[in-house]
């Protein structure tokens, strides 16, 4: 069988391009298709995969002005010519989804969520700073964009979902049924700690839609102390929100020295709505409780009261409440327990899942004995 795997953009590593690390695992003679490429923002294992880009590729200022070219990527995810694979395995939170398969091929999309900026425009862009201009002519181009992604419904044969969340909005967005294989998490690579320290932890990539200027106004009032992993557009904003030191910005960090501030963590926060949320899962890989808002994929990794707790508003108050609960609760927190909590997300069971469902469904799609 003839694999291609098919990725938006790879041009920052998050959870999304870790599922695709882990795809390629699975696949490794699979080639990868994706509109632009920037290894300088990915690790060193990529530079070792096939990976074949659109024309978006030669445009100028990709690194800084991507979200610019909005309109083009259809056009560059259609660009590809596929037709001689038996299996498209897409990898999809917006354009993916839209490849243009061969007629004798099976496409199956695992999808993050329905193009978020499309299907949740307003509060998407609610904390984007975005110019007037633009502001006034993006509508247009949003009311363009959900056309063709409607359009593209039927071009997905089956639909996998992160998470019961996306597998609601999948059905709510485009009518159609998704199977749920929950994202891979390295679960037992990382590093257990006795020795907790004395801070609170985000790990993220520092987005507006993100809500960590929440946490931000919360730890500026408690006086508490916040580590805040990751880089993005949003950091200039955040840390000019900053009025106490007792708020670090570290950057990116190597995969070692991530291992060690999870570990090490009195909790971890997790603010905002989140399709599905790995960050969590890897802070209970660590044995750490998290804090989590009660919305999205958060409901389905975290367990109220044996693994973190939930701030039920989206609100200072309500986040305030909870940090000042926890700080009274905090020793009651069962590291085992986080931890096989944990273990329901590991890599080996994604692995298990994903190959079973793609040759099921691909048998099926060719009726094949």
């Amino acid at each position: 069988m003839r694999i291609a795997i098919v990725h938006d953009f790879l041009n920052q590593y998050g959870g999304a391009e870790k599922v695709v690390e882990v795809l390629h695992e699975l696949f490794p003679e699979a080639p990868i298709f994706t509109t632009i490429y920037d290894k300088s923002k990915l690790p060193q294992c990529f530079s070792k995969i096939d990976i074949r880009t659109s024309f978006m590729q030669n445009f100028p200022f990709l690194d800084k002005h991507f979200k610019k070219y909005l309109l083009f990527y259809p056009k560059a995810i259609e660009s590809f010519n596929l037709k001689e694979f038996d299996l498209i395995l897409s990898s999809s939170s917006a354009f993916a989804k839209g490849v243009i398969k061969g007629n004798n091929s099976c496409h199956i999309c695992y999808c993050y969520t329905p193009m978020r900026f499309v299907w949740d425009y307003e509060s998407y862009i609610e904390k984007e700073n975005i110019g007037a201009i633009t502001k006034k002519f993006l509508p247009l181009a949003i009311k363009n964009l959900r056309k063709w992604d409607l359009k593209t419904i039927s071009r997905v044969d089956y639909y996998v979902a992160i998470s019961e969340y996306i597998r609601n909005r999948i059905k709510k967005s485009y009518n159609r049924d998704a199977e749920v294989i929950y994202p891979p998490v390295n679960v037992k690579e990382f590093r257990i700690s006795k020795n907790i320290e004395n801070y609170f932890l985000i790990v993220s990539r520092l987005n507006a839609y993100k809500n960590i200027d929440l946490v931000i106004d919360v730890f500026n009032e408690l006086g508490l102390n916040l580590k805040i992993v990751g880089a993005g557009p949003y950091r200039k904003v955040l840390e000019n929100m900053t009025k106490t030191k007792n708020i670090e910005f570290l950057g990116r960090l190597k995969n070692e020295e991530l291992k060690e501030v999870y570990s090490k963590c009195r909790a971890y926060i997790f603010p905002g709505k989140e399709d599905f949320g790995i960050s969590p899962v890897e802070a209970q890989a660590s044995g750490r409780p998290v804090i989590a808002y009660a919305e999205g994929g958060a409901l389905e990794t975290v367990i109220e009261g044996v693994t973190g707790l939930f701030f039920k508003e989206n609100s200072k108050d309500s986040l305030i409440d909870t940090v000042k609960y926890f700080l009274k609760i905090e020793d009651k927190f069962n590291q085992k327990a986080i931890i096989n909590n944990a273990l329901r997300f590991d890599k080996s069971i994604f692995k298990n899942k994903i190959r079973k469902f793609l040759y099921k469904e691909y048998r099926e799609y060719f009726k094949i004995k």
